[in-house]
This record gives C-alpha cells, sequence and structure tokens, in this order.
C-alpha cells in the first residue's frame, strides 16, 4: 500500500514535470523555465539556501498548527460536549469564520511586533476555527450507543474521551489538520512577504524582484517539497494511530 503511493507521487511528479516543460515550450519565455534547469538549480543551491528559509518555514508552520490544534480541539471538545456551551459560543464562529482575517495582518504586526509571533498568530487566527468546526460536529456524530455503553460499564469521563471521543473523532481531525497546513502554507507565504529575511515565501518574491526566474520556481519547488513532508508526516501519524481505518482500506484492496 505505501509501495503505491510512494508510485502515485512519482506519477503525480512526472505528469507535472511533462506539463510543465510543455508550457515552457508554449510560452517561449524565460519567465517560465524549463524544469530541468530548475531542476538542477534546486539541488544546487538545496543546502546553502533553500534549506535555512525551508526551516524557518516549518518552525513557524508547526509552531502554529501544534498551538492550533492545543486551541481549536480543546474548543471543540467543550462546545460538541455540552449544549449549553454551544449555543453561546457556536454563534460567536458562525460570525468571524467567513472574515478574510488576514487583512488584520498590519494590526497584528503593530500589536506583536514584525517577527514570528505576527507571522504564527495570524495562522493560529486563521485555521483554529476549521478544527474547532471540525471536531464539534466530530463529537456530535458519534453514536450516543457508546456513551450509553460507557455509562453502564462505570468509566470516568476521561476515559470517555481516551477511549471513545478521541479514536472516534482522530480521523476528522487529521482530515482537517490536512487542510489546514495548506492554508497555513498559502497564509504563511504573504505573511513572509513584510520584515523578515527568511523564509521561502520572502525567498520567492525576492526572486521574483530579482528576475531570476529559475530561483523563484526552484523556491517554488521547495514549497512543493515542503507540503510533501508535512502531508507525508501526517499520513504517518494516521497509520500509527488509526489502526482500525487501515485494516478497513487493506481489506477493500483485497477484495477488489
Amino acid at each position: 500500500m505505501i509501495k503505491g503511493k510512494k508510485l502515485n507521487i512519482i506519477k503525480g511528479a512526472l505528469f507535472i514535470t511533462i506539463i510543465w516543460y510543455f508550457i515552457h515550450l508554449l510560452i517561449s519565455s524565460n519567465i517560465i523555465p524549463d524544469p530541468f534547469t530548475v531542476f538542477l538549480n534546486f539541488f544546487e543551491i538545496l543546502i546553502p539556501v533553500l534549506l535555512p528559509h525551508l526551516a524557518m518555514s516549518l518552525y513557524r508552520i508547526l509552531t502554529a498548527v501544534v498551538l492550533a490544534l492545543i486551541i481549536g480541539v480543546s474548543l471543540g471538545l467543550l462546545i460538541g460536549r455540552n449544549e449549553r456551551v454551544d449555543q453561546y459560543i457556536s454563534p460567536i464562529i458562525y460570525l468571524l469564520y467567513p472574515i478574510p482575517k488576514i487583512a488584520f495582518l498590519p494590526i497584528i504586526m503593530l500589536l506583536l511586533g514584525l517577527g514570528n509571533r505576527s507571522k504564527i498568530v495570524l495562522i493560529i487566527i486563521i485555521v483554529v476555527f476549521q478544527i474547532i468546526v471540525t471536531t464539534r460536529d466530530s463529537v456530535k456524530n458519534v453514536d450516543p450507543e457508546y456513551f450509553y455503553s460507557a455509562q453502564s460499564i462505570g468509566i470516568s469521563s476521561l476515559q470517555t474521551y481516551q477511549h471513545i471521543i478521541i479514536p472516534a473523532i482522530l480521523p476528522q481531525i487529521l482530515t482537517a489538520l490536512r487542510i489546514t497546513v495548506g492554508t497555513s502554507i498559502a497564509v504563511l507565504f504573504y505573511a513572509e512577504n513584510f520584515a523578515t529575511q527568511y523564509g521561502i515565501g520572502y525567498y520567492i518574491m525576492n526572486s521574483w524582484i530579482m528576475v531570476n526566474y529559475v530561483d523563484m520556481f526552484s523556491g517554488i519547488l521547495a514549497v512543493s517539497f515542503l507540503g510533501l513532508l508535512i502531508f507525508k508526516s501526517i499520513d504517518i501519524i494516521e497509520i500509527r494511530f488509526c489502526l482500525w481505518i487501515n485494516v478497513k482500506n487493506t481489506k477493500g484492496v483485497n477484495n477488489q
């Protein structure tokens, strides 16, 4: 199954490379450099140039996502299990969720400074709502029969969360995490264009300003690998902690 996923990634990368090359031939301009030149340049500058920018971006994303998970899952569990709290908190979430919160970046920078804190807080503010809503809805969709069975055998509230709620909602949280990671990278790309000298978003836009399109596309390629690294890490977590899903998928593959 893992080998199949690796093969699909290789096929996807090959397909994108072919399309990229045809666009390069069609445009016939330095604005779209050929992929092979970009690949050679990428591996040449990966360690000395790109790695510091990737490391800083990865630090900002992971810090923001972990904090957003702690806040979002905690609040989602609370309002998912408590109807009275849900009546007060959910309307606030519905009002704030649609607001384009990236517009608050100047205010956040004024309040928290121009460093990492403002960028991390911006990502948290944007992605935490998705996690809250996903967690709350997942808790509400847990079959009540499980709770009745738990009460009948006298397990504690903590054990209910540990053995019933968390395992039941974990796949949905991981799905929300995949969505929020994509959003986080997009938000960070924008935020890293302000008052910073390190970050893959800064590197890409600086290369564009310097009219160095090969370096710019090398930075874009680095973003792709960064996203792939994070997504594969989430897949590993799912394989490790969602064993029942993997068993179900394996049976489905075998039946086919």
